[in-house]
């Protein structure tokens, strides 16, 4: 996204709304852990920043994605971030982060 000026395009365009799934929600947030880089050619965890928190997706879906894995994730992020499972959706609006959920979620603090 960088690369191709994605990245650069996206604060001129406020009245986009943008819908993500997995990794298409992670890269639009600052950070998404050294737990989820699995390509060598990375610097580091840092991501698109559009939103000011960061989510660790698939909660409980696969036996590396639990609560407790979270917390170790989100403990070394120095960001507020969210654990969500394939129940949960995070909707921001002017900023706004509202959790919608009939499954399993939490939110860590910066």
């Amino acid at each position: 996204m960088r690369e191709s000026g994605l990245a650069d395009l996206l604060p001129s365009m406020p009245d986009t709304v943008w819908v993500g799934v997995s990794a298409g929600s992670m890269v639009m947030t600052p950070r998404i852990g050294t737990y989820f880089v699995e390509w060598p050619s990375a610097p580091d965890d840092r991501t698109l920043g559009v939103v000011d928190f960061s989510i660790f997706p698939h909660l409980d879906a696969f036996p590396e994605n639990t609560m407790a894995d979270a917390e170790r994730w989100a403990a070394d992020l120095g960001v507020p971030s969210y654990a969500i499972d394939e129940q949960t959706a995070v909707k921001v609006v002017d900023g706004t982060v509202e959790v919608i959920s009939e499954g399993r979620w939490r939110e860590f603090g910066a």
